[in-house]
């Protein structure tokens, strides 16, 4: 909905020492500049992905509690998610696709490598319900405003699927530019938060992980371009 951010290019401080074991350890990371969108992929937009193509839609597509044209399309899988990238590419000339680990974290710390959350160490305070969960469903997209980088919502109300396999050893061995997850897996890796959850938005180095084919309804995606 609310178009690109461009992402400056830069080194930054991705995961974390004092998480759960796969985000160890914290290690420099080199991103080149790349563009993310400013919103996660919205119900409005994935409806017409839906209609042009005949595919499948999402799990509980049709409840009242994840309806409206501003929220996020949920319960689409990491599968689904790269064949709309390849139909939104195809009908723009414009080739988007899902972002690294790398660039999601880099784009949601904003610039700021020693806070927990995007914007400061503590859950920002326009959050609904002060960021306690679970809530009924996943609120706009609008809701907030952006971080540093012109990103909105991002480490908050759904978990957004990533382009790579989950490793748990795989930051012991990342490499310093551009990182691109393991060769293969069984996951794929996701970031941010759940509406579904007991706190809402997570922590930026936080990773979370899902088979690639489930469709899960706090599950949604937001693209990128190459800057």
């Amino acid at each position: 909905m609310g178009g690109f951010a461009r992402i400056p290019a830069g080194w930054f401080r991705m995961g974390s020492d004092d998480g759960q074991p796969d985000e160890a350890p914290a290690h420099r990371v080199w991103v080149d500049a790349f563009e993310l969108a400013v919103d996660p992929v919205t119900r409005l937009e994935y409806a017409a992905f839906l209609a042009a193509t005949g595919r499948e839609a999402p799990r509980e597509w049709d409840s009242p509690a994840l309806a409206g044209p501003e929220r996020p399309a949920v319960g689409v899988s990491w599968n689904d998610a790269v064949v709309y990238c390849l139909w939104r590419s195809s009908i723009a000339g414009d080739p988007v696709r899902l972002p690294t680990e790398a660039e999601w974290e880099r784009a949601a710390r904003g610039g700021r490598d020693g806070d927990a959350y995007p914007g400061g160490d503590g859950l920002p305070p326009w959050l609904p319900n002060r960021g306690r969960g679970p809530l009924d469903g996943p609120w706009p997209v609008t809701l907030g405003p952006p971080n540093p980088f012109g990103v909105r919502g991002i480490a908050a109300n759904i978990h957004e699927w990533c382009a790579d396999w989950h490793g748990r050893d795989f930051f012991r061995r990342s490499p310093a530019r551009n990182p691109r997850g393991p060769a293969g897996g069984r996951r794929r890796v996701s970031k941010g938060g759940s509406w579904r959850h007991a706190l809402t938005m997570s922590r930026v180095a936080a990773r979370s992980k899902l088979d690639p084919s489930f469709r899960y309804t706090d599950y949604g995606f937001r693209v990128a371009r190459d800057g």
